[in-house]
């Protein structure tokens, strides 16, 4: 999945946007000053910013210029709203400007739009050698043939993998793939995932006792 750098010096922000993006299927990195940001950014792993203005060692405006020397696009979040404010930050490299406050759903969806602009918005996932999932496509490839999976399947495998390296619990995973409405149980999610194991040939979907499945990293 994409990784986002969120480069915010108030742990509580911070904290709030990696939990969104997290669940949203972002992996993210994280900078609490300007001097972290730049060291970050020159990993050259980085494929999105969220870029508060107001940082210590260096500011969000000298960070600017920088990032966009990487070709890396930057979503400026901050409480500095004055227009002179928003066109300096978009003059300097910004693809986008949010002001505090803010709303989470709107931050997923500039985060999207601004990824898709810069042809960085990744659609790929690897399970393990020769399996590939392509989320927009609703496909699944092993070794390059795909696998057929019904609708409910790969519901259930998207959420997975959107959330790779995190254990989700049978209800949850019952709430998102088939809603609150669903009169079923649990033992739905358990068969699914059996029949998952089985088309894909994979032993990275693990059990957790008396809780739910995780996927492997």
């Amino acid at each position: 999945m994409s990784i986002v750098l969120i480069v915010e010096d108030e742990d509580p922000i911070r904290e709030l946007i990696k939990m969104n993006l997290t669940m949203a299927g972002y992996d993210t990195l994280e900078a609490a000053d300007g001097e972290e940001a730049l060291n970050l950014i020159d990993t050259g792993k980085i494929d999105l910013v969220i870029l508060d203005l107001m940082l210590p060692k260096y500011d969000g405006f000298e960070l600017l210029p920088k990032i966009a020397s990487k070709d890396i696009p930057t979503i400026v979040l901050t409480a500095k709203d004055r227009l002179q404010d928003k066109i300096k930050g978009l003059e300097m490299g910004a693809d986008d400007y949010i002001t505090k406050p803010f709303e989470a759903i709107e931050l997923l969806a500039r985060i999207k739009s601004v990824l898709r602009r810069a042809g960085k918005e990744k659609n790929k996932a690897i399970i393990d050698d020769g399996l590939e999932i392509y989320l927009d496509q609703r496909k699944v490839l092993r070794q390059g043939k795909e696998i057929e999976l019904t609708c409910k399947e790969f519901d259930l495998l998207r959420i997975l993998v959107e959330n790779k390296g995190c254990a989700l619990s049978r209800d949850r995973l019952l709430e998102v793939v088939w809603g609150y409405d669903f009169e079923g149980n649990t033992r739905t999610v358990d068969m699914h995932i059996q029949r998952l194991r089985s088309k894909l040939g994979t032993d990275k979907i693990k059990t957790i006792y008396k809780f739910g499945y995780r996927l492997e990293d």
